[in-house]
Formats: structure tokens, C-alpha cells, sequence
């Protein structure tokens, strides 16, 4: 079970990087607090271009924590086998786009892959998407939104990756195939990559609002959109 660090007075000294060049800002919080200081990552745009920075640093959560499962979106294979070799310690769930999401009897992931990927250790799961399936098409023949897609919008307010993120958990406990209740690491991104990693409690579907997100380690920003 993971417990947070009690601490009477918690000072945490984070270093950004600055936009002129040998620049450095620090920002220094020095107050009393109960809790941990877990340093997020916030990126100046979402996307592939994060995928690198974002498995390297849930990979130092992972460790620290001893996290047994990470839940990953993988829709080519690409990110998936960039992870193999940063995520080796535990259990590596890989979830992809579900059959004929582009189109009809399509599968996106070639079966080459997935064998290499499952050859490697990780589980692969394609599923129904949590947030899509029937209710999708109630929105496509009626023109309506129902329940699974406004969560689905309401998550896309913290960033389409953690959207994707909570997603893809929920497929994976629903195959069984992360343990609910037990605390994971899971990732998502933004059309490619990941660019947003989180540690949650995961749960099956059915139990929806029993999920809980503990700690988000990555994310973009967004600042570039507001005006």
C-alpha cells in the first residue's frame, strides 16, 4: 500500500527551464503541510514530441513507488515498444485502437507487431472503447451525445491524454487484465505518443466513479490557448 511522506514543514525547490538560454528560474514553496511534493512535468505543447520525456518520468514514479502495472495506448505499435525497454520491471499492459475504428474489420496494430510485443512481455488488449461502442453510434445515427461521451469531454478538459488515460484503465480492468484497487501507472496522448502520465486507482466500469487519480506526473499545459 502506498502512503504518503508526513512531513511537518515541506520546502520543495523546483528548477524550470527558462525561455532565454542558460537562464534558470527557481520557484520555492516553503510552508507547513502534511503531504509529498511529486513534480509534474507540464509541456509547453501536447503530442509525440512528449513521448520520450513522459515514459522516462512515469518510469521514475514506477520505481520509486514500486508500481507493479502500467497501462499504456499504442495504436501502431511505436510507443508500445519504446516502453519495453524503459517499463521492465512490471507488468506492461498495451491497449490499442478497437477493430474497425478507422475503418470497417480494420485492426491497426499489424499481428507481427502485437506478436513481438506480447514475445516481449506485454499483455495487448483490444476491446470496445470504454467511452465509445454502442453509445457512439446512438450519436452518429441521432446526432446526440449520450452519457460515455460527455464524461468523455468532461475528462478532455484536463487534456485529451488523461481522457485517454482513465479510458484505457478502465479497458484493461474490465479484461482483467490490471488489478483494480491496486495503484497504476497509466499514460495517454494526444493523437500520437503520450504526452500525460498519471497514478490512479483503477476500477471496472460498472464502478466508474469509485476510479481515483492520485498523482499526475505529466501533462501538457495549454497555455498557448489562452488568450
Amino acid at each position: 500500500m502506498i502512503r504518503p511522506i508526513l512531513t511537518r514543514r515541506m520546502v520543495s525547490q523546483i528548477i524550470f527551464k527558462a525561455i532565454n538560454p542558460g537562464e534558470k528560474v527557481m520557484c520555492q514553496l516553503d510552508f507547513e503541510a502534511k503531504g509529498q511534493a511529486v513534480p509534474c512535468l507540464y509541456f509547453d505543447e501536447p503530442g509525440a514530441i512528449n513521448t520520450e520525456a513522459t515514459l522516462k518520468r512515469a518510469a521514475i514514479r514506477v520505481q520509486e513507488l514500486k508500481v507493479r502495472q502500467v497501462v499504456l495506448p499504442s495504436v501502431s505499435g511505436e510507443t508500445a515498444r519504446e516502453a519495453l525497454g524503459i517499463f521492465s520491471d512490471c507488468q506492461l499492459v498495451v491497449v490499442t485502437h478497437s477493430a474497425g475504428f478507422l475503418k470497417p474489420d480494420f485492426q491497426e496494430m499489424p499481428d507481427s507487431v502485437r506478436l513481438e510485443l506480447e514475445k516481449a512481455g506485454a499483455k495487448v488488449l483490444t476491446t470496445q472503447h470504454a467511452f465509445g461502442g454502442v453509445n457512439r453510434a446512438v450519436r452518429k445515427k441521432f446526432g446526440t451525445y449520450e452519457l460515455d461521451e460527455l464524461i468523455a469531454h468532461t475528462l478532455r478538459c484536463f487534456g485529451q491524454g488523461l481522457k485517454v488515460a482513465v479510458e484505457i484503465s478502465l479497458m484493461a480492468a474490465d479484461a482483467g487484465l490490471i488489478r483494480s484497487g491496486e495503484p497504476s501507472l497509466s499514460l495517454g496522448g494526444t493523437e500520437k505518443g503520450v504526452d500525460t502520465a498519471v497514478l490512479l486507482k483503477p476500477v471496472n466500469s460498472q464502478s466508474f466513479f469509485d476510479l481515483k487519480i492520485m498523482e499526475i506526473l505529466a501533462k501538457p499545459r495549454f497555455y498557448g490557448l489562452v488568450e
